[in-house]
């Protein structure tokens, strides 16, 4: 445990230093994340191998076509981007069919998981003043879903969330997941002095289960895979992946609300 919040606190600096400067700095961060979960997906689907795992074609295709998305997302291109990764998955389908154990549905199901949610975090964070706001709640809930969770999962136990998926996740850790969300959604509203507080706590509640979400269907790959982690490139976490589960569901979602109905339809301080 002691491990895990010591990881934590020196790896949350990075991403609110980015957010907060925005711009080439943002655009780093994200094409870096991206990058490194690329080799871990690529590891996963060849079944972890330690430090014997040595990238192929297939993982090198996979790697490139995931960081050439999210830089066109860099410079403005979000459509361009999302395009890029749907053609890019068919490209990496199509190699790993030539290779004997390669997993196609699995390795290129690693393009959109990785490239679209760093695509649609880039287009969230466009806008100077109001992106950087968006992506400051979005670490809230999201880092506030993780902490509950964990905390009363572990602290009442009782019946488990989806065993097949996940052994250790619950019921009761996923309420804690929730309530926590709930409460940063509510303090994030009151620090803005938002006209209505209760819209972004019900926002972000939901958000919260979309993250649990995240976290299964992560953990449903690596069981599929036998793998504990991605990596282990975070002591107490696994890998970047690992850590970012949650956020990878959570940031499309966002994204679609607001394509579909703009920043004010969920965001009051808008």
């Amino acid at each position: 445990m002691s491990l895990r919040i010591v990881s934590a606190l020196a790896l949350a600096p990075l991403p609110l230093i980015a957010i907060w400067f925005g711009g080439a700095w943002l655009a780093l961060l994200t094409i870096s994340a991206a990058t490194v979960m690329a080799w871990e997906w690529g590891r996963l689907c060849r079944g972890g191998l330690g430090r014997d795992f040595v990238p192929g074609g297939v993982e090198i295709a996979l790697a490139a076509i995931i960081i050439a998305a999210v830089a066109i997302a860099a410079v403005g291109a979000a459509a361009i981007a999302i395009g890029l990764s749907v053609f890019g998955a068919g490209i990496v389908f199509w190699a790993a069919r030539q290779r004997p154990g390669g997993q196609p549905v699995w390795t290129a199901l690693g393009v959109p998981w990785v490239a679209v949610p760093c695509i649609c975090f880039l287009w969230l964070g466009r806008d100077a003043a109001g992106g950087r706001t968006i992506l400051l709640w979005l670490l809230a809930v999201v880092w506030a879903t993780d902490i509950g969770a964990y905390a009363v999962g572990r602290g009442v136990g009782g019946p488990r969330l989806a065993p097949r998926w996940s052994p250790r996740k619950t019921w009761a850790g996923l309420a804690g997941g929730i309530l926590s969300a709930g409460l940063a959604g509510a303090a994030m509203a009151l620090a803005l002095r938002a006209s209505s507080v209760l819209p972004l706590v019900v926002v972000s509640a939901g958000l919260a289960v979309v993250a649990q979400f995240g976290d299964l269907a992560e953990s449903l790959a690596k069981r599929r895979f036998g793998v504990k982690d991605t990596s282990g490139l975070i002591p107490g976490h696994g890998g970047l992946f690992d850590r970012l589960d949650g956020l990878l569901a959570v940031i499309p979602v966002v994204a679609l609300m607001t394509l579909v109905g703009g920043q004010g339809m969920f965001l009051p301080w808008q």
